[in-house]
């Protein structure tokens, strides 16, 4: 059962930013940033974390990554990278996520803290960069289909950055 993954997805901010992310890439040629390439870098790091054996929750692996990218519509709209927005709306989220009947919350103060620091690294590695930080990191970039992107001879990525093949 994915349920804290659930009540993520139908929380009312996610939703908000979402929405508005979704229109705001309706007719953007370059990569897109909805569900698909959200659930996409998921699953790859699911991939990644049973093959390298770092024993991490797939639960928070899927957290970190449907939020990762959740501040987009920030960055179009307001200049605020994407990474420190999506840490900010992650964080109000996370924190605001309670069990039903209690009032504890979905997430330790260890894994929210562990989602947060991904979320915030997954455009640029630090050479320090935590066991998630880093996988989600990785997955982000290997999810991009380069190889295939009708609109890749106009997309401003290096050609070292572009994923040019099959990559897990």
């Amino acid at each position: 059962m994915m349920e804290r993954i659930n009540r993520i997805l139908s929380h009312p901010s996610y939703r908000e930013y979402y929405g508005k992310l979704e229109r705001l890439e309706k007719d953007r040629k370059f990569c897109r940033h909805q569900m698909g390439h959200l659930l996409d870098v998921a699953r790859i790091a699911c991939i990644r974390n049973l093959e390298e054996g770092l024993g991490l929750d797939k639960e928070i692996i899927y957290a970190a990554a449907v939020l990762h990218d959740i501040g987009k519509s920030l960055q179009y709209e307001k200049k605020i990278p994407h990474e420190t927005a999506s840490e900010q709306i992650a964080k109000e989220i996370l924190d605001s996520l309670t069990g039903e009947p209690s009032e504890v919350p979905l997430f330790s103060e260890e894994e929210k803290r562990k989602i947060l620091t991904a979320v915030r690294g997954h455009r640029k590695l630090r050479e320090d960069a935590e066991p998630l930080e880093k996988l989600l990191y990785e997955s982000d970039k290997a999810s991009r289909l380069c190889f295939v992107c009708p609109a890749e001879p106009d997309c401003d990525w290096s050609m070292e950055k572009k994923n040019r093949e099959i990559r897990i």
